[in-house]
């Protein structure tokens, strides 16, 4: 009998956002996407220099600050309006603007902008990242990539700037310089936020993309898509390469808002907004009354339709879809079933000891925009998920490093999680069958599982393992298997 590869997982914390672990489900047993609560808006784009097609927003902490870089601009014709903004929070929650006092913008220096089209031409969709790559300078923990917006909209001379993604730095993250000559990556769509992290995982940075995939037939123009490129140093950058969705539908991705989770680096999770063209659902009075804006044919911006999905990728060039179905709902307010709107901005952050925030923008194309904070528990971006008549998961083959292991699971008061251990041929190990597991009852972001004979499974690290989950009414976000105390 052969059995499937064993995966190391080491002391990794694993979330059940895919099927990468899964061998065999039984029962009530699936994976369940999470939902993420609204928690209010954490900035209304209100200034002069922002409103209706302000958005495209990155979302990073840094230490005890939390950042939001953004496009501000307004919709007028001139493009030479829009600017990079920056607002500011202590606890992720609502966001501030500082007075920086680097541009005029409307007549005033009393502004939060870092960069404006007028004199830096580089404001097309900002994305920052902190740079936590061993060595790197203190000027250069910030980095960016953006588009100029010279090709279109601005001259030089006589010269158009060339088209690309410019790479940038900054010690503060207030005061930028761009560190590249020309563009970094010359090849991509490039109009919706392209995003860059340092990937611990792959030991490179990565960069996602805006791309179209020929394989659509929207108007035979092709599907937006999302490809990624790769470089050692920033400045070279490989070719991008458009990214393996799977057997799933072709689906229009405007952004693609892709991260390492900060808890489990392996894994980035991405929340793209899903476009869905000529989807209709307000009515022509609706969105004029609404004051919805028109594009630059006359055409209203509520003739399409948009949400958020979630993807994930373990490296490589490829996006696992293990859910198709809404990750962000436009929802019961009308002004949100507008073209292009509930796109997610770039970033998770943790916002208290059990819960993490992401952003989303709301009332798109419409002068009272802004910027939705909604919630998650730790981990709680999907679960393996069973009901009151119980269910199982076993897993592949696997080995593991640690002692305890500790998973982050909530029960109902009639429910339970119980996990076996097995070896690969499926059998249970002596003193760790299920019916030697203690029943694991509430709800808890870290718990150790414990059997008769203790929660010490030392003795098993490194041995090709599986492991059996049992629940009933409940759900597991993640497990891991670690020393004491880290």
């Amino acid at each position: 009998m052969s059995f499937p590869k064993t995966i190391d997982i080491g002391s990794r914390r694993e979330l059940f956002v895919d099927r990468h672990l899964a061998d065999r489900f039984s029962g009530s047993a699936e994976l369940r996407l999470g939902s993420p609560r609204p928690e209010g808006p954490a900035l209304r784009f209100d200034r002069p220099w922002e409103g209706a097609f302000s958005g495209f927003g990155t979302v990073l902490r840094d230490g005890r600050r939390y950042l939001l870089y953004y496009r501000g601009w307004p919709g007028t014709e001139d493009h030479r309006d829009a600017t990079t903004c920056v607002a500011e929070s202590r606890d992720g929650k609502v966001f501030e603007r500082p007075d920086l006092g680097l541009h005029e913008v409307r007549g005033t220096r009393q502004n939060n902008v870092i960069l404006t089209c007028e004199e830096d031409m580089y404001t097309h969709n900002f994305a920052p990242f902190l740079d936590d790559r061993p060595g790197v300078p203190e000027d250069m923990r910030f980095k960016a990539l953006t588009r100029n917006y010279g090709l279109f909209f601005l001259r030089r001379g006589e010269r158009e700037d060339p088209m690309g993604l410019f790479a940038f730095a900054s010690a503060d993250g207030y005061r930028w310089r761009r560190i590249s000559d020309g563009p970094v990556v010359t090849k991509g769509k490039f109009d919706s936020l392209n995003v860059p992290f340092w990937s611990e995982h792959e030991g490179c940075y990565l960069c996602y993309l805006r791309e179209t995939s020929n394989l659509g037939d929207y108007d035979g123009k092709g599907v937006r898509s999302i490809a990624r490129c790769r470089s050692d140093d920033f400045l070279n950058w490989s070719e991008p390469e458009l990214c393996d969705m799977g057997d799933t539908p072709l689906e229009e991705l405007y952004t693609n808002a892709t991260q390492p989770y900060f808890r489990a680096p392996h894994i980035y999770i991405a929340m793209p907004g899903r476009f869905m063209p000529g989807r209709q659902v307000l009515r022509d009075d609706e969105g004029a009354a609404f004051g919805v804006h028109v594009d630059p044919q006359g055409k209203g911006y509520w003739h399409d339709c948009s949400d958020a999905v979630m993807l994930t990728s373990r490296g490589g060039n490829r996006y696992d879809r293990t859910f198709m179905e809404a990750f962000v709902r436009p929802g019961l307010d009308r002004r949100n079933w507008t073209s292009r709107c509930n796109y997610p901005s770039c970033g998770i952050v943790q916002t208290g000891p059990e819960e993490l925030s992401f952003y989303v923008e709301r009332h798109n194309t419409q002068d009272a925009k802004f910027l939705e904070r909604l919630s998650l528990r730790i981990d709680g971006f999907a679960s393996l998920h069973a009901g009151y008549g119980g269910g199982e998961l076993v897993t592949r083959p696997l080995t593991f490093s640690g002692r305890v292991l500790e998973v982050n699971y909530a029960t109902g008061s009639a429910g339970h999680l119980r996990v076996e251990i097995q070896d690969p041929e499926g059998r249970a190990l002596p003193g760790r069958a299920l019916d030697d597991c203690h029943k694991t009852i509430g709800d808890e972001i870290s718990r150790q599982v414990a059997w008769k004979g203790g929660a010490d499974i030392s003795g098993l690290a490194g041995k090709a393992v599986r492991l059996r989950f049992e629940l009933k009414d409940a759900d597991l976000y993640s497990f891991r298997v670690r020393e004491p105390g880290k």
